[in-house]
């Protein structure tokens, strides 16, 4: 999401300086390559790019492609086939063995469903969403390219499609909002790229100490909705924290009643205050959190999960199997950098289902 964030704003900047733009999306992809089936970047017509679609082995020639297609304001697909050995006859070099197919839409802001408005949309409504993008079904520059066409948030359909083919897609969307899955779809008349889309995480870390801080630049860099919450209000500032979503300071029975938190909410308490994180972490286990990392030693939650047993809280295996202490995959990581970047590790292989393992040591590709 942060990637779709960072182009909404690259969109809006050009837009007031009066500059014509093109989104390029990957849309299907055969073989290896260094990003998937819904990879974006936008292009400006005074040559800035904001995102990538590739390692930046292709981005070169897309620039190129997209000016093309501003110039001539219609859709177009190239095709990079890499899976010969002379690559070089495209000019890219893209040593990935595959091919890729890159759609290229001019953005007419005039329409009310242009792909922008309707990535504007999916990060407005902050839920589970399905976008459908719609190209020739012969994979030629000659064909007729509806692309970005539909957006599905659960309840909310917004289409620049007709009727009639809408109905053939939804069919489809239904089925990605039950599989949790994108996948590529060949209709009558087209080629669909129909993309799932999951909510970003929230991430609300108790603790406003130094060591907070590089973990919140890392999660502002993943695009994440981040919040910083502690009970010291000089601790908890806005200047400490600029890139926060949210600085708040609240005692550990306030935290909850001043969040607006989801099924997406994980939390991270590392407020190096034994009595603020337990009375806290009381609070989280009496709702249904995906996550919750505790800062510190095994002995400490096991020191936590007894006192609170004895208090009376009743934990079942599922309460007890979401909570993560010591919070971070072992990296060896020592300093708030490092420790920083092992807790965010842990939560990215919990989100995507992964277990942390070394790429080199996977018998399969690193993508389904």
């Amino acid at each position: 999401m942060k990637e779709i964030k960072d182009i909404i704003q690259a969109y809006d900047l050009a837009l007031q300086k009066g500059l014509r733009v093109a989104l390029a999306t990957v849309v299907h992809v055969e073989g290896s390559s260094y990003r998937r089936p819904g990879a974006r970047m936008l292009v400006t017509e005074d040559g800035r790019l904001t995102g990538a679609i590739s390692g930046g082995c292709l981005e070169g020639d897309a620039l190129h492609k997209a000016l093309f297609a501003i110039q001539q304001q219609q859709n177009k697909l190239v095709i990079y086939d890499t899976t010969g050995e002379d690559d070089l006859r495209f000019g890219v070099q893209l040593g990935c063995n595959g091919i890729v197919d890159i759609l290229f839409e001019p953005i007419d802001s005039r329409q009310p469903h242009n792909p922008i408005q309707l990535l504007r949309e999916l990060i407005r409504e902050r839920r589970d969403a399905v976008l459908v993008t719609l190209f020739s079904s012969d994979r030629t520059s000659a064909g007729q390219h509806p692309g970005t066409c539909l957006l599905h948030t659960g309840g909310d359909i917004r289409s620049s499609l007709p009727d009639e083919y809408k109905d053939i897609v939804l069919a489809d969307v239904t089925t990605a909002f039950q599989d949790k899955t994108s996948y590529f779809k060949q209709y009558p008349l087209f080629n669909g790229f129909v993309e799932y889309l999951s909510t970003p995480p929230a991430l609300v870390i108790a603790g406003a100490g130094n060591d907070v801080m590089p973990l919140v630049e890392i999660t502002s860099l993943l695009g994440w909705h981040t919040t910083v919450v502690d009970g010291r209000p000089h601790h908890a500032t806005r200047e400490r924290f600029s890139k926060a979503d949210q600085v708040l300071v609240a005692r550990p029975q306030e935290v909850l009643t001043s969040l607006r938190t989801d099924a997406h909410t994980l939390f991270v308490l590392m407020t190096h205050n034994y009595n603020y994180d337990i009375a806290l972490l009381r609070e989280l286990l009496q709702k249904d959190y995906p996550y919750i990392g505790i800062l510190g030693p095994r002995k400490k939650l096991d020191r936590m999960i007894e006192e609170l047993l004895q208090t009376g809280l009743k934990l079942d295996e599922q309460q007890l199997s979401i909570l993560h202490g010591p919070v971070g995959l072992d990296i060896g990581a020592e300093t708030a950098q490092e420790i920083a970047v092992s807790i965010v590790a842990e939560i990215k292989a919990i989100l995507s289902r992964r277990e942390g393992n070394m790429l080199k040591d996977k018998n399969h590709p690193i993508h389904a």
